[in-house]
């Protein structure tokens, strides 16, 4: 299982209690725990990559459980299904945070996903942890960015292929689809 996700999941609630969102220990723990959005789809065409990511979190959180759960309290994760729709997810987020009252969410893959539910974290002052590669181009309090940018995972692995070509080749061509992380990608040469 993915330690990251373990990390995450057992920081993030006593993060959120400890005030560093809304009154988390007013409106985010019920008697028998703490609740927490998984905002992956389930359905369409991510799903194929995010039903991986809902999975790991549901193992956290029944290892989490477990062991005893988070400072006493046991771990309720809430799935929603945002179906690959990028409008549905600021939807499905904006359920999570005001109807669901999660602490935190665990979700997002493609970067029109994240950037259409980053409004509702803000305006609701909600947390969410984002655990792909993104293109560094954003930064927000409201979420926690876990994967690596461009300059840190695709440039020195581009010097490292060409130092190791003995400078032969001159140009160097990332190939990948018309998206916001590849169009990214491109200017941070």
């Amino acid at each position: 299982m993915s330690i990251t996700y373990r990390l995450l999941v057992g920081l993030a609630i006593p993060l959120t209690w400890a005030g560093g969102c809304k009154k988390a220990s007013e409106q985010n723990v019920t008697t028998s725990g703490v609740k927490v959005g998984v905002l992956h789809s389930l359905t369409g065409t991510m799903a194929i990559s995010e039903t991986s990511l809902r999975d790991v979190v549901l193992m956290a959180t029944d290892e989490i459980n477990a062991s005893g759960g988070v400072l006493g309290k046991q771990v309720e994760p809430v799935v929603v299904d945002p179906a690959s729709n990028w409008d549905l997810f600021a939807e499905k987020a904006k359920d999570l945070l005001l109807k669901e009252k999660v602490a935190v969410v665990f979700g997002c893959w493609t970067s029109v996903s994240r950037k259409s539910v980053l409004p509702v974290f803000e305006a609701q002052n909600g947390l969410l942890y984002y655990p792909v590669q993104y293109e560094g181009e954003e930064q927000s309090p409201n979420i926690f960015y876990t994967g690596a940018t461009p300059n840190q995972q695709l440039i020195p692995s581009v010097q490292y292929l060409m130092s190791e070509a003995g400078g032969s080749y001159r140009r160097f061509y990332l190939l990948g689809t018309d998206y916001v992380f590849r169009r990214s990608t491109v200017s941070c040469h």
